[in-house]
């Protein structure tokens, strides 16, 4: 055993550390189940100060550490060599405190975020974070990847819903900024630097989160619509007559929509599928009856002024169930085609039709015979797509992302939305950040890191 491995059992003692050939036994993503785990070590920390006592010694041997929450991130940021050691706050799950008052909670990392969201319910409270992979992912790895979801139109991504953070250091160093305010304007905001990091910076322990109140109304619906610019339309009206209730507003482009209501799909068309575009929306609001009254009187204008094509409500459990199904169930393309390339973008509302139709046509000219889907979240200028050209060697893969990047400089958008850089989107940073960001961001990593030891190769 070597050394480093026997000074980290002694100080934090064998309950928080698995041997390279225990952890073996583990899945190294949730998305590559086949594939386990290769590590030195995984460190399982029971609190703060174990975390602190264990990258202090790492930071004296210059030992990589790599940071893993709940192996739900697509882009490699959580990935471990032989000589890596993994730390995971799978141990540091408890909910410290619901404030009602205030309307915050205290958690700490390693809380799953469903677990989370189960708990403020039962005060009546409401934590919207809303992720596909709630009932897996941790709360630190949301903060580090600054998460997104399906609710960012109304409450905002991660960053929107922190106020403070504890963070270890890769020295050890515990900064404790557990914040309850909504405002304090003393000095730099150190939370920010942590927050979207990727676990290339520090180690998340503990956060102070905002809570909402808990929705007495949900509405849901499945639009149909014959253009893009009339999905744009619709989503400003939505915004403007539905009283700031508005939560989420997802848009399917046909191909997808059609693949995920055909067998082997378990989701049943609530719409024919003959239109180009479509629209998940869903509102929540704290007064069910006269919130559900505006909703279809929302709808039957739009369908009236011809906005919208159709519209297909939940009116039931049941109904509800396959209009998320429809939009959550991507696991579905997985098994349908393979390999399969998963890109997270962010841009301009207004460039999103010309930016989708120019790289399809750009890979259908390229490749014989292409499969592309796209959706995402509209309403805050996010887009995922999924292609699949029948190749993956390395020249395919380079050439496919090239094709889905490249054109994202000239139009202001970003190679990630919400998946993070890990190593997947590292080589194409340099078309959504300036040689003057990289070097910041450079300057802070030197600075917080100078062993360079927190998610080496990650993101900068």
């Amino acid at each position: 055993m070597s050394g480093i491995i026997e000074e980290l059992l002694q100080s934090v003692g064998k309950e928080s550390l698995l041997t390279a050939e225990e952890a073996a036994n583990r899945p190294a993503s949730l998305w590559l189940s086949n594939d386990h785990l290769r590590c030195k070590a995984l460190l399982r920390p029971a609190n703060t100060q174990e975390v602190s006592k264990a990258l202090k010694i790492c930071n004296e041997y210059g030992q990589t550490v790599i940071p893993h929450g709940g192996l739900t991130g697509v882009a490699r940021g959580e990935k471990t060599g032989p000589e890596d050691i993994a730390i995971s706050l799978e141990r540091m799950n408890t909910i410290e405190e619901i404030n009602l008052q205030n309307k915050t909670v205290t958690v700490q990392a390693g809380v799953i975020l469903q677990d989370l969201q189960n708990a403020v319910a039962d005060k009546g409270l409401l934590f919207p974070l809303d992720l596909g992979s709630k009932g897996s992912c941790m709360i630190g790895g949301n903060i580090s990847t600054n998460a997104g979801g399906l609710q960012a139109l109304r409450y905002g991504v991660t960053r929107q819903l922190v106020l403070g953070l504890e963070v270890v250091l890769a020295d050890g160093t515990i900064i404790s900024s557990m914040n309850k305010m909504l405002k304090n304007n003393a000095g730099y905001d150190l939370k920010q630097f942590f927050i979207g990091s990727e676990g290339t910076l520090g180690i998340i322990t503990r956060a102070v989160l905002k809570l909402e109140d808990a929705p007495k109304s949900r509405n849901t619906a499945m639009v149909a619509l014959k253009s893009f610019n009339h999905a744009v339309d619709f989503l400003n009206r939505s915004k403007r007559d539905l009283n700031s209730t508005l939560t989420t507003y997802e848009i399917f482009w046909n191909d997808y929509y059609r693949l995920m209501t055909t067998p082997p799909s378990e989701y049943k068309p609530p719409l024919a599928q003959d239109y180009p575009f479509y629209v998940l929306m869903e509102t929540l609001g704290q007064d069910e009856k006269s919130d559900e009254e505006r909703f279809h009187q929302h709808l039957e204008s739009c369908l009236t002024e011809g906005v919208i094509e159709d519209a297909s409500p939940a009116t039931s459990h049941q109904e509800f169930a396959n209009l998320w199904g429809i939009r959550e169930k991507v696991e579905l393309i997985f098994q349908i085609h393979q390999p399969v390339f998963l890109f997270d973008v962010s841009l301009p509302i207004s460039e999103m039709e010309n930016y989708i139709s120019s790289i399809e046509k750009q890979y259908r000219s390229e490749w014989d015979e292409v499969h592309f889907y796209a959706y995402g979240h509209m309403g805050d200028g996010n887009l995922h797509m999924y292609v699949c050209c029948g190749e993956d060697d390395y020249k395919t893969r380079h050439r496919v992302e090239e094709i889905a990047f490249e054109p994202l400089k000239a139009i202001g958008g970003s190679v990630t939305a919400e998946h993070g850089l890990g190593l997947e989107k590292k080589p194409w940073v340099h078309y959504c950040r300036t040689p003057e960001e990289l070097a910041l961001m450079r300057t802070l990593k030197n600075a917080l890191d100078p062993k360079g030891i927190l998610n080496r190769g990650k993101v900068i």
